[in-house]
């Protein structure tokens, strides 16, 4: 897959998150009844921005990309996830601040680095089984 793809996949993702958290789409979203669902949502926000990133990225190298790399998107999502938290206590009306919605965001970005970590494990096995 070219590397612009997954440029513009995060890119897109990125956005998508920041107007999800800030603008006001109350009765456009159905209800949920399950407790702390918006956590959820966080979680696989910041699990899907930080797979993204690191896609871009790591292009082309994925198995073999280094510490450095997945350091850098899982602190790119830390401190967006922060930044998004901030506007929202700022900037919007219906929204606020929420320190537990900067755990799950955290959550989802740390899930996503040892997924990440176990692929590139499954896929360095599978290249010396070849």
């Amino acid at each position: 897959m070219p590397k612009q793809i997954y440029f513009w996949a995060a890119l897109f993702w990125t956005f998508a998150i920041a107007f999800l958290c800030l603008v006001s789409i109350g009765n456009v979203v159905p209800q949920v009844s399950l407790q702390n669902a918006d956590k959820y949502v966080h979680f696989t926000f910041h699990f899907v921005f930080t797979w993204l990133w690191f896609l871009y990225f790591s292009h082309e190298k994925i198995e073999s990309s280094n510490a450095k790399t997945i350091l850098a998107v899982f602190l790119l999502s830390f401190i967006y996830g922060i930044s998004v938290e901030i506007m929202q206590g700022f900037f919007t009306i219906a929204r606020k601040a929420d320190i537990y919605d900067v755990l799950a965001n955290t959550t989802g970005a740390v899930m996503a680095v040892i997924s990440i970590r176990l692929y590139q494990k499954y896929m360095q096995k599978r290249k010396l089984s070849n």
